[in-house]
């Protein structure tokens, strides 16, 4: 079992929403997709923004990263510079 589970995940990335504007994330997929995207990073060399135990994986990582509000998921409608 994923802990946090998706429902907290969404809750951090939606915390700064404010009410009647759309969500950042509206699924899981999206919670997926962003971890597994981090995971890929820390994979090719970039450092944790969270202190990793030793032996941890990129994916746990990046689920704490998320939790923690250290990593962001930008709208989809909003381009990467």
């Amino acid at each position: 079992m994923l802990h946090p589970s998706y429902t907290d995940l969404m809750k951090v990335v939606n915390k700064d929403v404010e009410e009647g504007d759309s969500k950042v994330v509206n699924s899981r997929y999206s919670i997926v997709m962003a971890t597994s995207k981090r995971a890929r990073q820390l994979i090719a060399g970039e450092l944790p923004l969270v202190p990793a135990k030793d032996g941890q994986k990129p994916l746990s990582i990046a689920i704490e990263e998320l939790n923690e509000g250290e990593l962001k998921i930008l709208p989809e409608d909003t381009d990467e510079e």
